[in-house]
C-alpha cells in the first residue's frame, strides 16, 4: 500500500485546516493507506525560516516527504494566499521534490471568494517541483462548519462529501500512477 504524506500548514494546533485535513487522513487510513502527518508549526521556527536542511527536525521532515509516494497539503487561507508556514516548508525542499507523487491540495477560509488562491497561488509552487499529478483541490469555507461538544469546529456532511470524493479521486490516481511513481527519483535542485 502506497505511503501517503498529510501535511498541515496551519500555525493553530485546533484550526479547521486541521481538521479537514485530519478528516481526509481518517479516510485514507480507513481504506487502508499508511498515512504520516507533519505539522510544519511544529518544525523548529529558526531552522525552517532559515531553510537550514541540516537540522535533524528539517532532515527527518525532508525525508519523510520524500519516501511518501503521495501528499496531502492543507493550508488556511489568509489574505488571498496559503499560509507562509506552508511556503516556507516548501521553500526548503529540493526543487523536484513532488517528482512521481500525486498532491491533493486541501484549503480552508473565511470566504468562498478565496477558493482561487488554491489554483493562482499554491498549484503553480507544486506543479514547479513535478508531480505526477495534482488532483482537484478541494476549499472548504469555515462557514461550512459547526462546532462540536469538543468545541472544535467539525465539517458539514456536504462537506465531508466532497472530501470523501475527492479522497476517492485522490486513491485512484495514486493506484494507477503508484508503479510509475516509484521508479521516478527525486532529483536534487540543480
Amino acid at each position: 500500500m502506497p505511503t501517503i504524506m498529510a501535511v498541515s500548514g496551519s500555525p493553530s494546533p485546533a484550526s479547521f485546516t486541521q481538521e479537514v485535513l485530519a478528516l481526509t487522513a481518517r479516510r485514507l487510513r480507513a481504506a487502508g493507506h499508511r498515512v504520516d502527518t507533519l505539522a510544519v508549526r511544529d518544525l523548529p521556527a529558526e531552522a525552517l525560516l532559515g531553510a537550514d536542511t541540516g537540522h535533524p527536525a528539517i532532515a527527518d521532515a525532508v525525508a519523510r516527504l520524500a519516501a511518501a509516494d503521495a501528499v496531502v497539503l492543507a493550508t488556511p487561507v489568509y489574505k488571498a494566499a496559503y499560509s507562509g508556514l506552508l511556503k516556507a516548508f516548501l521553500d526548503l525542499l529540493p526543487q523536484y521534490a513532488l517528482e512521481g507523487k500525486v498532491v491533493l491540495p486541501l484549503a480552508s477560509g473565511g470566504s468562498p471568494a478565496h477558493t482561487l488562491a488554491i489554483d493562482y497561488g499554491l498549484r503553480p509552487v507544486l506543479a514547479s517541483m513535478r508531480p505526477a499529478a495534482i488532483t482537484g483541490a478541494v476549499f472548504v469555507p469555515s462557514n461550512e462548519a459547526r462546532r462540536g461538544p469538543d468545541g472544535r469546529r467539525e465539517v458539514d456532511p456536504a462537506v465531508s462529501a466532497r472530501l470523501a470524493e475527492a479522497a476517492d479521486r485522490f486513491e485512484k490516481l495514486l493506484a494507477a500512477l503508484a508503479p510509475a511513481a516509484r521508479s521516478v527519483p527525486v532529483r536534487e535542485a540543480a
